[in-house]
């Protein structure tokens, strides 16, 4: 869609949407746009300023996008930290434990807790040729920026 400022000769201006600039062309070729105060058909585009974003409003959104990423990471990160078990570096084993079923609590009950740690994109490979099927999040850390 292309919105388009219009003059007629009895200098009345309005704007109209049309589908795109060939078909502002096809229409004003067949004298089919016709101004709203006359009726008359002859009627122009008249000078338009584009609608161009500054680098400063570009900048300015993409810091808000990043800035509501950021809040949201650290919102899952709240919920994993709350909700789930630390295992560092072991992240592979621990979860071949619980996905084989041999880790189990001193209840003898399995244990169903999710865990975090840290991963190599190897063993993350590995996790799932096995069918243990693990997620990747982006992890913020407060001492970073």
């Amino acid at each position: 869609m292309i919105k388009y400022n219009l003059t007629c000769k009895c200098n009345c201006t309005f704007d109209s949407w049309f589908a795109s600039s060939e078909e502002f062309g096809r229409l004003m070729e067949k004298k089919l746009i016709t101004c709203i105060e006359c009726n008359s058909n002859n009627v122009n585009k008249s000078i338009m300023a584009p609608n161009v974003s500054s680098s400063k409003k570009i900048d300015n959104i993409n810091y808000k996008f990043q800035k509501n990423i950021r809040k949201k990471i650290i919102e899952y990160q709240k919920f994993i930290k709350e909700n789930c078990k630390y295992v560092g570096d072991n992240f592979a084993q621990e979860a071949r434990n619980i996905y084989y079923n041999e880790k189990e609590t001193k209840d003898n009950e399995k244990e169903t807790k999710g865990i975090y740690g840290r991963v190599t994109d190897e063993e993350i490979d590995e996790l799932n040729e096995e069918g243990i099927e693990t997620i990747t999040i982006p992890w913020y850390n407060k001492t970073e920026n």
